[in-house]
C-alpha cells in the first residue's frame, strides 16, 4: 500500500476527495489532509508519504514551493498538482522539480484515481527494477570468476591517478597496455529490460572476432576492440549485431564508434563516445555514430532562437493541416540546424506545445497533459516531432470541422438567395455579400469557390440556364423575352440568347424546336 497526503486550502475539496475516493481499492492508504503547504510539509517530515496530491495556489506556501522543498529532501515522493485553467503556466515551472502529473480543475474522482494508479505503477516498476538490478549484480558477482572486467570497466569510466595506473600495469601485461583500441558503445532503444543488455553483449561477443573487454555501464553495453580491425568490417559487424538483436527482441539499437587511441587513454575514448551518443537526440534512434558525423553539429548555445508560437496557433485554428504540417517542419528543422543543448531545445518544443493545447476548451485539455509529460521524457527530437505532429493534427482537424460547419451554413444561405432571387437582374456576388449577408465580397467569393468548386458568377449563370431549359421544356408557348425576364436577364433577350447558345450549343428558339421534335 502506498501512502497518500491531500493538500488544499479549500476544506470542501479535501473532504470530498477523502470521502468519495475508495483509496484502498487502488492500493493506497490516505494518511491525512493539510490546508496549506506549511502544514503539509510538517506531516511529510513525520510520515514521508509516497504520493502528495496538492493544489498549486494556496496561502503561506503554495503547491510549487511545497514540491520544490519536498523534492530537494525527499526525492522519491511523487506529486500530483491540481491547477486552474488560468494557472496552467505554472506547469512549466513545476517541471523543474520533477513533477510529471497534472490535473486541470475541476476534475472528478476518476481523473484523480487514474493519476494515482499511474504513479503507483511507476513506483512499483521502479521498486521491481531496483530489486532486479540488485539481484543481477549479485548473480554477476557470483558467476563471473574474473576481476579483470570490473577493474578495466573502472579504468575506462573513471579518472585514475598514478597509484591506479601502477595497479593496472601490474594487473595487465605490457603488451595489452600498449595496444591501440577503439571503443564501441551500444544503447538499446525503447523500454527494454536489464536482461536485454546481457543479450546484446552476448551476441556481440560472438560476432566480434577480437575484443579486449565487454561490460555494461549504466544502461549501455561497452566493448574495447583492437584497432587492427578494418573500419568497413567493423561497421559490418556492428550492423550484424544490431540486426540479430532486433530479430530476437524487436528492439532497435544505437551504436557509437570512438576514434582510435592507446588503451591508457580509454577513459578519454569513453567520454568521446558518450559525447557522440548525446547527438543521438538529433541524429535519431538506431544509427551508428562516429566523431565524423558530429564534426559540424556542435551545439550553438550562444544563438538566440525566436519562434512566433502565436502564428502557429493561428494556423491550427484555421483548420488547414497542410499549412500546420509545413510550419511544424520549419520549426523542427530550425531546431535541428541550431543544435542547441537538449534541454533548451525541449523547452522551445514545450513552449509551443503548451501554447497550442491552450487553444482547447479547459475540459479537453486534460487529455493533452500526458503528452506534455511524454515530450519531456523523449530522448530524440524525431520522437518529439512525431508526438507533437499527432496532437497538432487532431486539434487542427477539430478546428477544420468547426470552420467547415460554419462555412457550409453560409454557402447554403447563398444558394437559397440565388434560388429565391433568380429573376432579379441585380443579383450578383457583391449584392448578396453587401445587401443580404453583410460580408466582405472577396472573402465570400473565395469561400463559395472553396465549398462548391465554382466561381459565384459561373454558378449563377449555370443555374439560370438550367432554369431556362426547364421553362422551355415545360411551357411550349413561352417567349424568349419572357424567359430572359424570369431568369434575371431583364430586357436583354439577345444577350440571353448568346449566353444560352454558349452553354447549350443552341439558341433558345433552336433548343425549343429540337425539344418539340424530340417529343413528337
Amino acid at each position: 500500500m502506498y501512502n497518500v497526503l491531500l493538500v488544499d486550502d479549500e476544506k470542501i475539496i479535501t473532504e470530498g476527495m477523502k470521502r468519495v475516493i475508495n483509496w484502498e481499492s487502488i492500493g493506497t492508504n490516505l494518511i491525512g489532509t493539510a490546508w496549506n503547504g506549511i502544514e503539509a510539509y510538517k506531516i511529510i517530515e513525520q510520515k514521508q508519504p509516497d504520493i502528495v496530491i496538492s493544489d498549486i495556489k494556496m496561502p503561506g506556501m503554495n503547491g510549487l514551493e511545497l514540491a520544490a522543498k519536498v523534492t530537494s529532501r525527499f526525492q522519491d515522493i511523487k506529486f500530483i498538482l491540481l491547477s486552474g485553467f488560468s494557472e496552467f503556466e505554472y506547469a512549466k515551472q513545476a517541471m523543474e522539480y520533477g513533477v510529471k502529473h497534472y490535473l486541470l480543475k475541476p476534475c472528478n474522482e476518476n481523473d484523480i484515481m487514474d493519476a494515482v494508479i499511474e504513479i503507483c505503477m511507476e513506483l512499483k516498476e521502479k521498486q521491481e527494477r531496483k530489486q532486479f538490478v540488485q539481484s543481477i549484480k549479485g548473480t554477476l558477482e557470483t558467476v563471473l570468476p574474473f576481476a579483470k572486467e570490473q577493474l578495466l570497466k573502472e579504468f575506462i569510466t573513471n579518472r585514475f591517478d598514478n597509484i591506479n595506473l601502477k595497479y593496472y600495469q601490474k594487473l595487465f601485461d605490457d603488451e595489452i597496455l600498449t595496444q591501440n583500441v577503439r571503443l564501441v558503445l551500444f544503447q538499446i532503444e525503447g523500454n527494454f529490460q536489464f536482461e536485454q543488455m546481457f543479450a546484446i553483449k552476448n551476441i556481440a561477443e560472438h560476432i566480434f572476432e577480437s575484443y579486449l573487454l565487454s561490460c555494461t555501464v549504466s544502461e549501455t553495453v561497452l566493448f574495447l576492440i583492437n584497432n587492427d580491425c578494418d573500419a568497413a568490417k567493423l561497421q559490418s559487424q556492428i550492423n550484424r549485431i544490431k540486426e540479430t538483436f532486433f530479430q530476437y527482441y524487436q528492439f532497435d539499437t544505437t551504436a557509437v564508434i570512438s576514434e582510435a587511441g592507446n588503451i591508457l587513454n580509454a577513459n578519454k575514448l569513453y567520454k568521446q563516445a558518450l559525447d557522440c551518443l548525446s547527438y543521438r537526440f538529433y541524429l535519431g534512434e538506431g544509427c551508428v555514430i562516429t566523431k565524423k558525423d558530429i564534426v559540424n553539429l556542435s551545439p550553438s548555445n550562444e544563438v538566440e532562437f525566436y519562434y512566433d508560437d502565436q502564428k502557429f496557433c493561428r494556423l491550427v485554428k484555421s483548420g488547414s493541416w497542410p499549412e500546420v504540417q509545413n510550419e511544424l517542419f520549419f520549426f523542427f528543422q530550425q531546431l535541428m540546424e541550431l543544435r542547441l543543448d537538449i534541454e533548451t531545445t525541449k523547452s522551445y518544443v514545450i513552449q509551443v506545445f503548451n501554447s497550442m493545447i491552450r487553444l482547447c476548451e479547459p475540459k479537453e485539455m486534460n487529455k493533452y497533459l500526458k503528452n506534455l509529460r511524454l515530450l519531456l521524457e523523449m530522448d530524440t527530437i524525431q520522437n518529439m516531432r512525431a508526438l507533437f505532429e499527432n496532437a497538432a493534427q487532431t486539434l487542427t482537424k477539430d478546428f477544420f470541422q468547426q470552420t467547415k460547419h460554419k462555412h457550409s451554413a453560409i454557402i447554403k444561405k447563398v444558394i437559397e438567395i440565388i434560388e429565391k432571387h433568380i429573376g432579379d437582374q441585380n443579383l450578383s456576388l457583391h449584392w448578396v455579400a453587401n445587401e443580404m449577408l453583410y460580408m466582405n465580397a472577396d472573402y465570400l467569393g473565395k469561400l463559395f469557390k472553396k465549398e462548391t468548386g465554382e466561381k459565384f458568377s459561373n454558378y449563377l449563370t449555370r443555374v439560370r440556364i438550367e432554369t431556362a431549359i426547364k421553362l422551355i421544356e415545360n411551357e411550349s408557348d413561352v417567349k424568349v423575352f419572357e424567359i430572359a425576364e424570369k431568369i434575371g436577364f431583364g430586357e436583354n433577350p439577345q444577350y440571353f440568347s448568346q449566353v444560352f447558345k454558349k452553354h447549350t450549343g443552341y439558341t433558345p428558339s433552336e433548343y425549343k424546336r429540337e425539344s418539340v421534335q424530340g417529343l413528337s
